[in-house]
């Protein structure tokens, strides 16, 4: 899938609203791509379009070469789509509707497969309207994979899942993308994101405002932001407020609390200071009760990206 200068503007009251503004992005060939973003920043716009529910304004749009606004049934019959509101009609039973959807394929997964591995044996009788939001979303799925996709669109695929069918279904879309699946994955857990994309893209006001790798986005750069947390034992508790170095110029820019026997420290900790509250924390030979030293996450860099306004 590949998105250039993509422009979506919608009909509003008064004013048009762009919900999409120049944003480009691709999507390869066995790699799993996240497009990220708060509610409002334009990604589901985006993938309508990708997905060809929505025509463009401008800018062009190609989902395994074609035009996904025209696209044919063989193109349609390539690609995948898993909403995070399943789609799935109320009154049908799984196991009657993965064996209809099955037939519309030429060459269809098995489903009994399909079943097995998604763990959805035990409910396939059972009416979608009565299933729980996990077990709707693992249906999903399953449907999403009986024409054997060439490009997978994944909507919040583990949203209400336990924690065994969270594994279930990561094991299962990674085991696609190594077999050279294209998957384009959106979510608003950004541990499921770091845990599975090959490339990130973060989307704010309409556009792409950064992208990388996962371990390029956290990169901990010299000036990098980092959070150190150190607990004192109960006999030290009073160091805490007796003249502690984060007080001292040269953590200036470093913010931080303390509660009970705990500082945490964030911001620009550069070697040297987290030497020097090392040093503070191991005086006199003894030990903290706990000491940690963390990086910025993804969920760090989505919030410096998409939380400066309320929307």
């Amino acid at each position: 899938m590949r998105v250039s200068d993509l422009v979506k503007t919608f009909e509003g009251r008064g004013e048009p609203v762009h919900a999409v503004r120049g944003l480009s992005l691709a999507a390869h060939a066995g790699r799993i791509t996240a497009l990220l973003g708060a509610n409002g920043a334009g990604k589901t716009t985006t993938l309508q379009c990708a997905q060809g529910l929505q025509r463009p304004t401008s800018g062009t749009v190609r989902l395994l070469d074609a035009d996904p606004w025209r696209a044919s049934p063989d193109l349609r019959a390539r690609v995948g789509v898993m909403l995070q509101d399943g789609g799935l009609p109320q009154a049908v039973r799984p196991g009657e509707l993965l064996r209809h959807v099955s037939r519309l394929y030429a060459d269809p997964a098995p489903v009994d497969e399909l079943v097995g591995v998604l763990g959805i044996g035990s409910f396939l009788g059972t009416p979608v309207r009565r299933l729980s939001g996990g077990q709707k979303q693992r249906v999903a799925l399953a449907a999403a994979l009986v024409g054997r996709p060439e490009v997978l669109f994944l909507d919040e695929p583990s949203a209400g899942l336990d924690p065994r069918s969270r594994q279930l279904v990561f094991d299962l879309v990674q085991r696609l993308r190594d077999q050279g699946t294209c998957i384009i994955l959106t979510t608003h857990l950004m541990d499921d994101a770091a845990r599975l994309a090959d490339y990130v893209y973060i989307v704010d006001r309409g556009t792409v405002a950064v992208q990388g790798t996962v371990a390029e986005l956290v990169s901990a750069q010299r000036d990098a932001p980092l959070v150190m947390s150190v607990t004192l034992a109960p006999q030290h508790a009073a160091a805490l407020r007796a003249d502690p170095p984060w007080r001292s110029p040269g953590f200036a820019g470093v913010e931080w609390t303390v509660k009970d026997r705990t500082v945490t420290l964030s911001g620009p900790l550069t070697p040297e200071l987290v030497r020097e509250m090392t040093a503070w924390a191991t005086r006199d030979d003894t030990l903290p009760e706990a000491m940690s030293v963390q990086p910025r996450s993804l969920e760090d860099v989505f919030l410096e990206v998409s939380g400066r306004d309320a929307r």
